[in-house]
């Protein structure tokens, strides 16, 4: 663990792995609700956690780099259920890429749990982990201009939902209508860091 001081009052905590950030955070979180850490924000992402509104940075620093943090709890939160359609355009080329079917795609996909890593990108895009890295999928040489809102995607170890449509290169593999960030919604992002994920199959696989 590495924590390095960013601006007067924000510290950036670098670790090992995506399993270890998410490890930091949830430990981060339970020293802010129990009192025992003031700081005004904490973000994370794929292997760094960020502290803002630290009061004294060097101080937090040293406590946290001689201190030992606990595995995050596996079940820290109830699971989000997102019915997916496995409709995908790039459904027929991730299946290549795995060696097995498209109905197989859909049947690894729907039957892992995943969790919430980080968001980014937009707001209400979640980075989700959970498929074991021999279904790691490259991002497509070309990105397309326009990505629909609710497009199910896989990209390197992640599987992401977009929130709105925007351009991107992550492969394509269904499309959900559960609404990912709504302004008038408390809170407006559907998915959180530590949110745990289930998708749930609506309809058959479309024929490769």
């Amino acid at each position: 663990m590495r924590a390095l001081p960013v601006g007067a009052d924000a510290l950036l905590v670098e670790v090992s792995s995506g399993e270890r950030a998410r490890a930091l955070h949830a430990e981060l979180l339970r020293r802010r609700a129990e009192g025992s850490l003031r700081v005004r924000e904490i973000v994370p992402a794929a292997r760094t956690v960020l502290l803002d509104g630290v009061t004294d940075p060097a101080r937090l620093a040293a406590e946290l780099t001689a201190s030992e943090i606990p595995d995050a709890p596996r079940h820290a939160r109830e699971v989000v259920e997102l019915p997916v359609r496995y409709d995908g355009p790039d459904l027929a080329e991730v299946a290549a890429h795995w060696g097995v079917t498209a109905e197989e795609v859909a049947r690894l996909h729907a039957a892992t749990e995943f969790t919430v890593a980080f968001c980014g990108f937009a707001p209400g895009f979640g980075y989700l982990t959970g498929l074991p890295s021999r279904y790691d999928v490259p991002r497509r040489s070309t990105p397309r201009t326009a990505v629909p809102a609710g497009a199910v995607a896989l990209a390197g170890p992640y599987t992401g939902v977009y929130p709105r449509s925007s351009p991107g290169g992550w492969q394509l593999i269904g499309t959900t209508d559960a609404v990912l960030w709504d302004h008038a919604r408390v809170p407006a992002a559907l998915l959180a860091p530590g949110t745990r994920v289930r998708f749930v199959p609506a309809a058959a696989v479309r024929p490769a």
